[in-house]
């Protein structure tokens, strides 16, 4: 197997894996819950699609980035997946369903909405170099039927996903952590080229304007803006090797995806422990909605007949005022034997 070979199908199991995790932890509440705040959704699609891909524009005509090195940005700046695995983000937050509910619509949305971004830049990099039509093959074959793959897997086996969550979370960061190693070793010479004539700059500010961007569209609440700062400010590589295969074998456009992950690292690992020492106990509100949305998942699994080691049924005794059950009553009921007590 060539290197270049092991490097692409390293990138795509990643992503393929989380994809699947973000399935493995999505539930139809979650969903619920999210189209309930079509603010929220349209800010978030609004980082993702609109302000960062209009900005890695800017930068590359900017600073004049080689030309592979100039795809590899704006095809990073609209790939829909987090580098970050699921558990790395739902940490940061004080509600872990939010991010999933996030993640799973801007997956399911993106199907239209990247081919869409593919057509209007091909206007600027060339139609030649990225397909709408294969932007979309590409969306549906590793994001959306992994996703839908995790999904199925929670709402039959719920317990079974719960099991392999946590290996599949290993998995995908083995596989993005070996094929960035192997991304920089082999390509160090087109690394210093582009760190020499100030492409490294563009990669920066890119990176950095997710995260900014990320952390002000999320609006006021504390996990809205965590949970987009991290997924707008650090995309996943593997779509963009997919979808710009035609450059992929250029040494500046591997460089260029080295860059961006290094320093999303740089950048999100301080961020993320920022936020996730600020992030303060849950409001009231957010508390109810972790309970309330604990309850309907229960009741649903109850119902379907699926495993629910969390739910617990309500006493048959009755119970008094306080809590405490009450004591069978010894009188038969009769008024005129609690009158003589």
């Amino acid at each position: 197997m060539e290197l270049q070979q092991f490097i692409t199908w390293a990138l795509q199991l990643s992503i393929l894996v989380v994809a699947f995790g973000y399935g493995l932890e999505a539930t139809t509440t979650d969903a619920r819950d999210l189209m309930r705040r079509p603010e929220l959704l349209g800010r978030s699609l609004l980082a993702m699609f609109v302000v960062v891909p209009i900005a890695a524009v800017v930068l590359v005509h900017t600073f004049q980035v080689p030309k592979a090195a100039d795809v590899a940005l704006i095809a990073l700046a609209i790939s829909p997946l987090s580098a970050l695995m699921p558990p790395y983000v739902i940490t940061a937050v004080r509600r872990p369903s939010y991010p999933v509910a996030v993640m799973v619509m801007i997956a399911m949305l993106s199907i239209a909405i990247v081919p869409l971004l593919v057509a209007l830049i091909g206007r600027y990099l060339g139609p030649s170099v990225v397909s709408p039509l294969r932007a979309a093959s590409v969306i549906a074959a590793i994001v959306l039927l992994p996703l839908i793959a995790g999904m199925v897997v929670r709402a039959l086996r719920p317990a079974l996903a719960d099991r392999v969550a946590l290996p599949s979370t290993l998995l995908g960061t083995v596989l993005l952590r070996l094929a960035t190693v192997t991304l920089l070793v082999t390509n160090l010479p087109a690394i210093w080229t582009l760190i020499a004539n100030g492409t490294v700059i563009a990669v920066a500010v890119l990176v950095v304007v997710g995260f900014a961007v990320g952390h002000w569209l999320g609006g006021p609440d504390h996990d809205g803006r965590t949970v987009l700062a991290l997924t707008s400010g650090f995309r996943h590589p593997a779509v963009t090797l997919a979808i710009a295969a035609v450059s992929a074998s250029d040494r500046h456009f591997a460089a260029a995806i080295v860059l961006y992950l290094l320093l999303g690292d740089i950048v999100g690992l301080p961020y993320k422990i920022w936020r996730q020492k600020n992030r303060g106990q849950p409001t009231d509100a957010e508390a109810a909605a972790i309970v309330l949305g604990a309850r309907e998942k229960a009741v649903d699994d109850v119902r379907a007949g699926r495993a629910a080691p969390y739910y617990f049924a309500p006493p048959s005794q009755p119970t008094s005022s306080d809590g405490v059950p009450a004591s069978p009553s010894t009188d038969g009921g009769d008024p005129a034997k609690r009158n003589r007590h």
